[in-house]
């Protein structure tokens, strides 16, 4: 079910494109769509539909090459480097396929690493961080590294990372990928509860039809462009 408040991010009339040997590659054509705040959205797609592409630009790690992107009202395209890395810092939250959890430091410690980068007091960061990860099911792996963790539960770490500086805004980018079925679901249902818990807005690429069909809403990306 779609929820009824304003949309946070507004996307319109995006265009991406990428040099190469045989012309230019038109990555997306024309996307279109909006979030609202509070609602889990699918994207789904073959490899090679645009899909990654997509998140990089909406997470400011790229400009597109035509086209608008507001979150909270505010034009991302039109902001400085400096002020890109301030709205992701701030803002936008982000999971990729591979937990890229700090091997030498614990869960904890990895959950409380953008807070010390925001300047949080190690009390207050250490308080957020023992939360999230106690409402992801992990107060009694807290203390262990990594390679100590299941592939589920080093995912589950990297959920309660990106939300700790609590982002009105996550990008998961095929954030079960790596998992088997049943892990996948697992970790799935913890990343849906746990934003619905903390009103946080996610985008999510999956191949997953079965993951797609428990978001939401579902966009399906073809050849650089919405169905």
């Amino acid at each position: 079910m779609e929820s009824s408040s304003q949309p946070l991010l507004s996307v319109q009339g995006v265009h991406k494109q990428y040099p190469s040997p045989a012309g230019d590659l038109h990555v997306l054509q024309g996307v279109s769509f909006t979030l609202n705040e509070g609602e889990f959205l699918a994207v789904v797609g073959e490899s090679g539909s645009g899909k990654s592409t997509l998140l990089q630009l909406l997470g400011t790690l790229d400009n597109a090459d035509q086209g608008e992107v507001w979150l909270d009202g505010r034009s991302l395209f039109g902001l400085s480097q400096n002020q890109q890395a301030l709205i992701r810092n701030e803002s936008i939250g982000f999971v990729y396929q591979a937990h890229h959890l700090i091997p030498e430091l614990t869960a904890l410690e990895n959950v409380m690493l953008p807070l010390h980068v925001r300047g949080v007091s190690e009390q207050a960061a250490t308080e957020r961080a023992i939360d999230l990860l106690d409402r992801m099911k992990l107060s009694d792996r807290i203390h262990h590294v990594p390679a100590k963790l299941s592939g589920g539960e080093a995912q589950r770490v990297a959920v309660a990372r990106a939300l700790a500086g609590k982002p009105r805004l996550l990008l998961a980018d095929e954030p079960t990928g790596n998992l088997d079925e049943s892990t996948a679901q697992n970790v799935f249902d913890a990343l849906q509860s746990l934003c619905k818990e903390e009103n946080a807005a996610v985008l999510m690429v999956t191949h997953s039809s079965a993951l797609a069909a428990s978001c939401d809403r579902t966009l399906r990306l073809v050849s650089g462009s919405f169905l």
